[in-house]
């Protein structure tokens, strides 16, 4: 999150350890099956006039807002002599203790019951712990360097694993509270597996908690695909991040009481998953693991100038993140292929739902992709009572940034000067990420200039980026030796999603503009009761019952809105859905080209 050098961090560090005063916390679990955890922080030589004290509303790497004081309680304070002082909530989120003589001590409990990468989650499995969702802090001494004291339950074998610096047993450190705060914290009864890269000062260990509930048999194998995804990734950049303490630790929980999520930081991730490796996380979960630790080149350093600093109290809006979340999503799957996790055939074959969704999706209308980034606050993780229009006015900037660093990387390819999207991520890491320079859109439109040549880049930001055209991927994939096509061409599709409900078809999803649908007038919550002769009453599949009619056939419909029988007409429109796969018969050149590209070779 915050721009440090390591050789900041070692300095403070060194200095802070045995000097400057602390803010120091404590936290025991002993009510962990009521999903309670008590936390008790320690401040002292505080200035004259109140103490506040705030719960963030936003964490590292989301953009939303979240409410996390909803789930703090009982909180009291007192002097170094036990006496109680008055505390004031000031807000919804922050309390204020007046008339104090410099010593302030806090206790509180804390309710955690959501397993993944924003929230807390204790029981007696373990404890979970986000830094934002789980600790309260000082705003007015945010550069103090902070202890933590974790009382983790000896009965259940619990350990702690966190990017935080172990200074003794249970205790833990942080430069200041904004390296706190990025810094997740994993306490249960985990396994631990590391690896070193590199040797001398450029010497970095990875690190592997892995938290699951039904065995470990399948770690060493997983374990093995991490480390093959860790060195295909430094390929790309050249070389590691310089790790704060030299060394980057992967928070993995993999249990029926979590909720799938990966979440980036500084020098971790947390990547939570249902799915055990036994269990088809073996296969399934290592995307997320891929992905997250691409951000620790894309996003945690190569780090745009709109999200510095990052702020703990309120939305954090970028316009790159078709860029910090997207390209990333472009590596995620390319890394496991050039790994050797994925074949060939099925990356390709997975292109087809992306570009599908991306292509087809009326969100192009309205938001190009800096727009769509300006979307996160809204979408991301965010919560709402009321009814919004995503289907027709939202592409994920993740899926969206996606495709264009596929069109950025295949286009550079297709140039045959030997440039490709690695090269320019190199030239983008060593530019901004090594020193830690924010950037912004025009920095890296500046820099593909200086890569390809002006002609490229303003072609490619004038169109794609500043505005929503979609490049042709026929053409473009067909140089590589790969097939677009419509999946199902012939195939009648009306424009929503269909659930069966009460034996009739209800509409879940607000028809997409233009759909069969849409020009007929539905609208969600609409119950289909016929199409043409035949009644939509379940006794068949909503795919099979479409087969029966043909794009652009006109057929009378009849459903209930709100109860009231109503008919109009529907005109079916055809299937979009698009499908990849190997050409059969690709030229000798672009199978070389393919080749290059999927296998991480320029030879």
């Amino acid at each position: 999150m915050k721009v440090f050098s390591f050789l900041t961090v070692a300095l403070l560090f060194a200095f802070q350890l045995n000097s400057q005063t602390t803010t120091s916390y404590e936290i025991s679990f002993e009510n962990a099956v009521h999903h309670e955890a008590q936390v008790k922080i320690s401040l002292t030589e505080l200035n004259e006039g109140a103490l506040r004290l705030r719960m963030s509303r936003s964490s590292p790497g989301r953009y939303a807002v979240h409410e996390f004081a909803k789930n703090v309680y009982d909180l009291k304070a007192s002097d170094e002599n036990g006496k109680e002082l008055q505390v004031k909530r000031s807000a919804p989120n922050e309390w204020s203790v007046e008339n104090h003589t410099g010593t302030v001590i806090v206790r509180y409990i804390l309710f955690a019951n959501h397993g993944d990468g924003t929230y807390a989650q204790i029981d007696e499995t373990h404890a979970h712990l986000n830094v934002p969702a789980t600790f309260i802090y000082p705003p007015d001494y945010s550069d103090r360097p902070v202890e933590l004291k974790v009382n983790a339950r000896k009965d259940l074998n619990w350990k702690t694993a966190t990017q935080l610096k172990l200074k003794e047993d249970g205790l833990y450190y942080a430069p200041d509270l904004y390296y706190f705060m990025d810094s997740p914290i994993e306490v249960s009864d985990h396994h631990l597996k590391s690896f070193t890269i590199g040797s001398g000062d450029d010497e970095s260990t990875i690190r592997f908690a892995l938290h699951q509930e039904n065995g470990y048999d399948d770690f060493d194998s997983y374990f093995d695909q991490v480390k093959s995804v860790v060195e295909e990734q430094i390929k790309i950049f050249g070389a590691l991040p310089k790790f704060d303490f030299d060394t980057y630790t992967f928070l993995a929980c993999y249990a029926p009481n979590v909720d799938g999520d990966g979440m980036e930081h500084r020098n971790s991730t947390v990547v939570t998953s249902v799915r055990s490796l036994s269990e088809g996380g073996l296969q399934r979960n290592i995307g997320t693991v891929a992905h997250e630790f691409f951000h620790a080149w894309n996003v945690e350093r190569i780090r745009p100038a709109s999200l510095e600093p990052f702020n703990f109290e309120d939305a954090n809006m970028s316009g790159e993140l078709w860029f910090a979340e997207g390209f990333t999503s472009y590596y995620t799957n390319l890394s496991l292929c050039r790994a050797g996790i994925m074949s060939h055939e099925t990356y390709v074959e997975r292109l087809s739902d992306l570009l599908s969704y991306v292509i087809n999706s009326p969100g192009r209308n309205y938001f190009n992709p800096i727009e769509m980034s300006y979307q996160a606050p809204f979408v991301d993780a965010a919560t709402s009572v009321d009814q919004v229009n995503r289907e027709n006015t939202y592409i994920s900037y993740y899926s969206y940034g996606n495709v264009l660093g596929l069109a950025l990387d295949l286009s550079l390819r297709r140039l045959d000067t030997g440039k490709n999207l690695d090269g320019f991520m190199k030239l983008v890491w060593q530019t901004h990420g090594v020193e830690e320079i924010p950037y912004s859109i025009g920095d890296l439109e500046s820099l593909l200039t200086s890569y390809s040549s002006k002609d490229f880049s303003q072609n490619f930001f004038s169109r794609y980026i500043y505005n929503s055209d979609m490049p042709d991927f026929k053409s473009i994939l067909a140089d590589f030796g790969i097939s677009l096509e419509k999946a199902n061409p012939g195939l009648a599709r009306l424009g929503a999603f269909i659930e069966v409900r009460d034996n009739k078809w209800l509409v879940t999803s607000n028809p997409t503009q233009g759909s069969a649908l849409y020009r007929a007038g539905m609208s969600k919550g609409d119950l289909i009761i016929s199409l043409g002769s035949s009644l939509t009453d379940g006794k068949k599949k909503t795919s099979d019952l479409l087969k029966m009619f043909s794009p652009g056939q006109t057929v009378k419909l009849k459903y209930l809105r709100y109860g009231q029988a109503k008919e109009t007409e529907l005109t079916f429109g055809e299937s979009e859905t698009l499908k990849t796969s190997l050409l059969k018969e690709a030229d000798s050149k672009s199978e070389k080209r393919r080749k290059e590209w999927l296998s991480g070779t320029n030879k």
